[in-house]
């Protein structure tokens, strides 16, 4: 008998993540489908149908021939964006901002903002790690129980009562905590950063997307990745190569993946938000289409523009004139601007936030505009206070690491290392692990020095 007939030689499809298998988020590709303007209202039940069947082969087979409708799929005529993910067409939808530009004094003046954003990534990450993953109607009763809202501390092992099985479905026993750690907690918001800094070191401030993917396969496993970042990674393995792997059974094209990657092109690129946008391109469209890759694009051009300039407003207006104006992110936050503007408060804008994004929904709570909201509010509302701001960007909930971190990091840059209170930083000491190959355990100082030895040449020549 042959070896193949003696094994029903299938995959144990119920094992197997749903990052690594389509079939099984078939809801999320036809939400996202949905949102992206393509015309397949007309299979919804289908999909919804698919998508509940027991996990077989033949489920498998059935989201194949969905795919191909997806893919085929034409944008109805009412959709009013134009959302491109190609680089040119995204520069010629953009709208200019003009912001005033002043360069740090020296070297060492660069070198504390620089620091500052580290430092400010690295906390507030920390600060939003503990409670990654719990949903706001659990979140704000679990803090005003602790004495912790709003936020304005770390949260504690001594925070979480002995009957929390019972009291919240979300498991607060297995946490990271901020008196628990002897340095800062390995996370993919910072695993980004550090393989950032170390892509340029390879490969110099013109690598190309297949550059990036070659590294994420070398450095990291497929268990460091998640979501679209998962699906790429297993499409390039399987031959599919930038831009392509970014859009292949990826359903997960415009959530917050790139979004959280795009920091260190903000740090190399000081008062040049363009080029750091378009670094920023290179590294989202592996993975990203679209608003996804608009979320990385605009807050590394944030990061660039705090380097040089300490106005709010003019952090996030340099942040939106390298994406297109004719996009839903861009709509959603000046639409959010507004709000601030008319003297909406913190409390309602949050509430409108959570009004047109479920954090329920498993596609609302991680997708790139929903929290790059919640980033651009904190900001406007924590009013240049990093304590303030970071805490604002994690009690609302949503995706609380990473738009603490993000929040952080803007920040951080803007103020110099002198903005964030030795309080937040104290937990750390000093040290950043990760799950990069070559990278664990290193020393916060290190990872600025090395930093500033990717700044542009001649950034303070005559």
């Amino acid at each position: 008998m042959s070896y193949h007939k003696q094994y029903d030689i299938t995959p144990d499809f119920e094992e197997l993540s749903s990052w690594d298998t389509y079939c099984k988020q078939l809801a999320i590709e036809y939400k996202q489908s949905i949102e992206e303007g393509l015309d397949i209202e007309k299979y919804k039940d289908i999909f919804m149908a698919v998508h509940n069947l027991e996990h077989d082969r033949h489920k498998v087979d059935i989201a194949n021939v969905l795919y191909d409708i997806i893919k085929h799929a034409q944008t109805r005529a009412d959709f009013k964006y134009n959302e491109p993910s190609a680089l040119e067409e995204i520069k010629a939808l953009r709208k200019p901002y003009e912001f005033k530009s002043v360069m740090p004094k020296d070297m060492d003046a660069l070198k504390d903002k620089i620091s500052g954003a580290w430092y400010g990534r690295i906390c507030g990450c920390l600060l939003g790690k503990t409670v990654e993953g719990m949903k706001r109607k659990e979140l704000i009763p679990f803090l005003k129980e602790s004495g912790n809202y709003p936020m304005h501390r770390y949260i504690y092992s001594t925070d979480v009562p002995e009957n929390t099985e019972e009291k919240y479905e979300f498991d607060l026993r297995y946490r990271k905590y901020a008196d628990t750690v002897d340095c800062a907690p390995w996370d993919d918001d910072t695993n980004y950063v550090v393989m950032a800094q170390m892509l340029i070191k390879k490969n110099g401030r013109d690598f190309t997307p297949e550059d990036v993917m070659k590294l994420w396969v070398s450095c990291q496993p497929k268990t460091s990745y998640c979501t679209a970042e998962r699906v790429s990674y297993l499409n390039y393995l399987r031959g599919y190569h930038p831009p392509v792997c970014a859009v292949y059974k990826n359903p997960y094209r415009e959530w917050i993946g790139a979004q959280i990657r795009g920091d260190y092109f903000g740090y190399i690129n000081p008062g040049n938000p363009e080029l750091a946008a378009e670094m920023a391109w290179r590294d989202a469209s592996i993975s990203h289409v679209k608003n996804g890759i608009y979320g990385e694009m605009l807050i590394a051009a944030m990061i660039a523009v705090a380097a040089v300039n300490d106005n709010i407003k003019d952090i996030i207006y340099g942040g939106l004139a390298e994406i297109p104006a004719t996009s839903r992110l861009y709509e959603s936050i000046m639409t959010l601007i507004g709000k601030y503007d008319a003297g909406v408060s913190k409390e309602e804008a949050f509430d409108w936030i959570n009004e047109e994004w479920d954090d329920d929904d498993e596609h609302d709570w991680c997708h790139t505009i929903s929290n790059a909201l919640i980033v651009v509010a904190s900001l406007l509302y924590g009013e240049g206070d990093y304590g303030k701001s970071i805490c604002m960007s994690v009690d609302v909930g949503f995706d609380t690491d990473c738009n603490g971190a993000t929040v952080g990091s803007i920040l951080g840059m803007r103020g110099g290392e002198g903005c964030i209170d030795e309080y937040w930083k104290g937990p750390t000491h000093g040290i950043l692990d990760t799950t990069v190959v070559g990278a664990e355990k290193s020393p916060i100082a290190k990872l600025v020095d090395r930093t500033m030895k990717h700044m542009p040449e001649g950034l303070y020549e005559e």
